[in-house]
Order: C-alpha cells, then structure tokens, then sequence
C-alpha cells in the first residue's frame, strides 16, 4: 500500500472517530454534568497521550522547550482544553447535539474574522460573503429556518457554543506562535496544564463526580480516547504521509454530515432538515472562503 493510500485511509479513520464525538457527548451528559465530563475525559486523553509519546520515545523532546515559551504553553492550555471544552460541553448539555455540533462547524469563520485584528489581515468582499453565508447557515439551524424559531432556542446555549469557536480560533491562532515545537508535544502540554485547571473548576463547581455503578463509562471513554487524544495523532500521520495535505484536510469537514448520521442512528435524535441545509450553507462557506484566500495576493485563510 502507498503512503499516499495510506493517508486517505487514516483519515477515513479520523472521519469516523471525530464523527462519533458529538453522540460520545450527549450520551455522556445525560448523567454526567458538563464539569464532570471535563476533569475526567481531559485525564483520561493526557493518559493516552503520555503513553503514546513515551512509546514513540519521544517524552524526552519536552527538554527541549525554551524556558520563554512555557509562559505561551500555559495560556495555551487554559484555552484548550479547559475554556474551550468547558464551553463546549455547556453548549451540549443544554442544545440539541446537531445544533451545538453544527455550529462548532462555525469556528474557520471565527478564525478569519479574528486574523483582521490580531494578524492584521485584510477582509473584501470576496472573504465576507462566504463568511456571511456560513452565519446564514447558522441561523437556519438555530432556528430551524422558522422566522419565529428563535422564541424555542435557549440563546445561552447558543452564545456559549458560538464563544466555543472563538475560544478554538483563538486557540489555534496563538498556536502558530509555537510552529517550532512538535504538534504532538504542543497538544500533550496543553493537556498536561489544562487539566489541573479542569479539575480545579470541577471542584469549584462542586460537581467532581467520581464514577459510580451508573457512570457512563463507555461515552466517556470515547470522549477521552478519541475526541481529545489518539484521533489528532491519527490525524497529523495522515496529513505526513499525504501527497497533498490541503486535499486531505477539505475531507475533514464531510465530518458533520457524518456526525447526524451517527447522532441518528446511536441517540436516536430526530435530524431536521433545516440542520442539514444550514450546515451546507456553513461548510460551503468556509470552502469559498479558503478558495477566495488562496486566490487573493498573499491570502492565507483558515485549513
């Protein structure tokens, strides 16, 4: 098999797991508080990551990190895991699962809007209007594209999912600061200092929760395991061994599509059309946007 065969294989892998994520959440709020989910699903990924890096032999490489960029690993961390999945999880437990994953779709157009102020890059037409169409696409779903919809949503679930893609856009902006140091290494250390702060907010929040007879063990497993942890080193193996990265990466956005199939099928959540259409309109959106950034002169739009 070619490495090139290889690659879209490990990411049909990525596709499915990642896929999984949204019903691995729900199933596990159904009994857990969203606090709880976090501590525990953040230990159980920064297990895995620490046994896959010491297996690959590579725990050793953290000596190697300046000493000027642990202040930048630090805030890196707080922002994920802790901010963002605390919000996330928020966003979950109180929205319907299509709805909170199909606005999470929404965190490339975040990214765009933030690299204005923060990478000083400039915004035409030709970026606005797909960003303008991927929030279309949101409010369709918000509102189950009803002119009145918006009197059945709870408007703090979605303020707190569409501040989730802020939080993540941020995120991976501020992480192009730290491109000398290994992926893998960079995400193990944002784990390794977001999760004392996960179990720090879940103690505040009086809601630890250790596992009972009840817990829901196999959701939150899957969240640990897949969403958090061996999914992105899957994933960054794929985008290496791929002839072209930018065509694998476009296949990660048939993701969500696959999230309501699966959401259907394991939640037994009723899909409404409106979510469907309205994610169309977010995912072509960013995909304009990524074509129009690759057309301008010097553009460079979110992966």
């Amino acid at each position: 098999m070619s490495p090139n065969h290889l690659a879209y294989l490990l990411t049909l892998l990525t596709l499915m797991l990642w896929g999984g994520s949204a019903s691995a959440f729900k199933l596990a709020l159904n009994t857990l508080t969203p606090s709880a989910l976090l501590w525990i699903s953040c230990v159980i990924s920064l297990a895995v990551m620490t046994l896959l890096l010491l297996l690959q032999g590579r725990l050793g490489q953290l000596r190697r990190i300046a000493a000027r960029d642990w202040p930048r690993l630090l805030l890196l961390g707080a922002f994920n895991p802790f901010l963002y999945y605390v919000l996330l999880f928020e966003a979950y437990d109180r929205l319907p699962a299509q709805v909170a994953m199909s606005l999470n779709y929404l965190w490339p157009v975040m990214l765009a809007l933030l690299s204005v102020p923060i990478l000083g890059q400039r915004l035409g037409w030709s970026g606005l209007l797909p960003i303008l169409l991927s929030f279309a696409g949101a409010v369709v779903i918000a509102t189950r594209g009803r002119l009145d919809g918006w009197q059945s949503v709870d408007g703090l679930g979605l303020v707190v999912a569409l501040a989730s893609t802020l939080v993540w856009a941020g995120y991976w902006l501020y992480s192009t600061r730290l491109r000398h140091i290994d992926p893998a290494l960079k995400l193990f250390m944002a784990f390794l200092i977001g999760t004392p702060l996960t179990l720090i907010y879940s103690l505040l929040q009086g809601n630890l929760q250790w596992p009972g007879s009840d817990y829901p063990w196999w959701p939150v497993l899957y969240v640990g395991l897949f969403e958090m942890g061996v999914t992105f080193f899957i994933w960054q193996l794929a985008l290496s061994l791929a002839d072209s990265a930018a065509r694998i990466g476009n296949l990660i956005y048939l993701t969500p599509f696959l999230s309501l199939l699966i959401l259907s099928r394991v939640t037994g959540e009723t899909i409404h059309p409106a979510t469907l259409w309205g994610l169309l309109l977010i995912v072509a959106g960013i995909l304009l946007q990524q074509y129009a950034g690759r057309r301008a002169p010097g553009g460079n739009t979110a992966p």
